[in-house]
């Protein structure tokens, strides 16, 4: 058994991860502003999918072979790089607007709200990084089975970042609130949205492989 100590500090390097601002927070924000809350809960469980698909293949190991070899974790890390440029491209192409400013617009299905989540959380190669950086430092024999070690950590990194993602998608109108009523601010956040975005997706291309 992990001991409390031990899951405490765990848990403190979750919560600075899942606080830092990244794709998944800005997605979540988006479609709960342009459909509800309801979307952006939808669109949280294909994120946390995708948490699981990094948890799990680092409890088994797969997470190691894809840093072992070079082409696998260059394929990953391109494709995620390339999905950040194109939220970063929606974000200022002619006529974009800001995801924090309400409108009318068509309403994806909960399928695809589900799997642009998804997608948005398992092309991005950094939570397989951050898996397995920091489980090994917490996984130890004395402890039990190392499976059973991963699985449980793993499975409180995804209970931190659903629960703050959560309030996230709850509090999205009273976000959307203060922006309606300082317009200026929401065109200065959608080119700052984009080049964060863009930003992240060079650094994430140019990042030498590990």
């Amino acid at each position: 058994m992990i001991p409390t100590h031990d899951l405490l500090i765990f848990a403190a390097a979750c919560l600075a991860l899942v606080l830092t601002p990244g794709p998944n927070m800005i997605y979540l924000i988006s479609r709960s502003i342009l459909q509800g809350s309801r979307a952006g809960i939808t669109s949280l469980g294909g994120v946390v999918v995708g948490f699981l698909c990094h948890m799990l293949a680092a409890s088994l190991g797969l997470s190691a072979v894809l840093l072992a070899v070079p082409l696998a974790y260059v394929a990953l890390k391109l494709a995620g790089a390339a999905y950040l440029l194109w939220m970063a491209w929606q974000a200022v192409r002619p006529g974009s607007r800001s995801p924090f400013e309400v409108r009318d617009l068509k309403r994806d299905s909960s399928r695809k709200l589900f799997q642009m989540g998804f997608l948005t959380s398992v092309l991005n190669p950094k939570i397989a990084v951050f898996y397995l950086a920091l489980l090994p430092q917490f996984v130890k024999l004395e402890h039990g089975p190392v499976l059973v070690q991963s699985v449980a950590l793993g499975l409180t990194q995804i209970l931190i970042s659903f629960t703050v993602n959560l309030l996230i998608v709850l509090s999205a109108a009273r976000v959307a609130a203060f922006f309606s009523s300082r317009p200026t601010w929401l065109k200065v956040q959608k080119y700052l949205m984009g080049a964060v975005l863009g930003g992240l997706a060079v650094r994430l291309a140019l990042e030498e492989s590990r």
